[in-house]
């Protein structure tokens, strides 16, 4: 499977708040041509919680169209409800998608017996590989390493983006799966040591804005050249910083709207970000080697 930079895509809106489609190929040539090894299409950061259903269809459909086999298509399709997951990946499934990317069910508080069903019947269900998500910090719900490693041993479930930051939640994983199973970050912060530890990339959100040196940071770890990925590591964290000062995806899509790719808006209950962090922001793209321009 994949490895390396996995870009969770922003969505981009015009000023009607209508998907931008136009947006959409920039950002998908501009990722195909600096390096991202993958784009998750729909997911958190992608504002999938705010996208009607035909929407969610649409953009995924489209954006398989655009990449045209250049690099893999990722459908983000999870959601609080067993049903609803099931019938959105079957809604999208498409020969040029390559996984699914489903996030733990949000809001409801499973047990860890209704985290394993859930991802049981998805992955069953299911047309084309499942990657797990697993952010506590917005489901609530945490999956712990022993289910974790229960549904490891399904045949369609290939991955789990981890997105606690622990590497000793890492570790524990590690313990309980085959070499086989493919682990990646979902923490910008911990990308480095998650991979030099034994990951095999990452998720991420800084990826958006500067793709080339997160693909290259990857590249680097999995090659196990530590000195030089620690001093391209070191000029990315302040954009790390600066991108969750506010709710992802709110400053990273700002930030991607300073590159000149796309216009900032953000759908409800989100709200643009806050004029107090732009040169903040703009430091930090600077310090990570991108500067400002015009939008296209």
């Amino acid at each position: 499977m994949f490895r390396g930079s996995l870009v969770a895509l922003v969505t981009p809106f015009d000023g009607n708040n209508r998907v931008d489609y136009a947006s959409l190929k920039r950002l998908i040539d501009f990722h195909v041509g600096q390096g991202t090894d993958g784009l998750v299409i729909a997911g958190t950061t992608g504002e999938s919680a705010t996208l009607r259903r035909s929407e969610h269809i649409e953009l995924i459909g489209r954006a398989v169209e655009i990449a045209a086999g250049r690099l893999p298509i990722i459908a983000g399709t999870g959601s609080n409800s067993t049903a609803q997951t099931i019938e959105l990946s079957l809604a999208v499934a498409d020969p040029g998608i390559a996984a699914y990317l489903v996030v733990v069910p949000y809001y409801n508080k499973p047990t860890q017996e209704g985290l394993y069903r859930h991802f049981t019947a998805v992955a069953d269900a299911a047309d084309k590989p499942v990657m797990m998500y697993n952010v506590p910090g917005r489901t609530v719900a945490d999956m712990l390493p022993e289910t974790v490693g229960r549904l490891a041993k399904h045949a369609n479930i290939f991955a789990i983006k981890e997105a606690t930051g622990s590497i000793e939640r890492l570790r524990e994983i590690q313990a309980l799966v085959g070499d086989d199973f493919m682990l990646y970050s979902g923490d910008d912060f911990t990308m480095l040591p998650f991979i030099e530890q034994g990951g095999h990339g990452v998720v991420t959100v800084s990826g958006n804005v500067v793709p080339q040196q997160v693909s290259r940071l990857c590249s680097l770890a999995l090659a196990g050249r530590h000195d030089e990925a620690v001093a391209l590591d070191r000029t990315l964290q302040p954009l790390n910083k600066a991108l969750f000062v506010e709710s992802n995806p709110i400053p990273v899509k700002w930030a991607v709207s300073e590159l000149g790719l796309m216009a900032p808006h953000i759908r409800l209950p989100l709200t643009p970000y806050s004029e107090q962090y732009h040169e903040l922001m703009r430091s930090a793209m600077r310090e990570a080697g991108v500067e400002r321009k015009e939008r296209a």
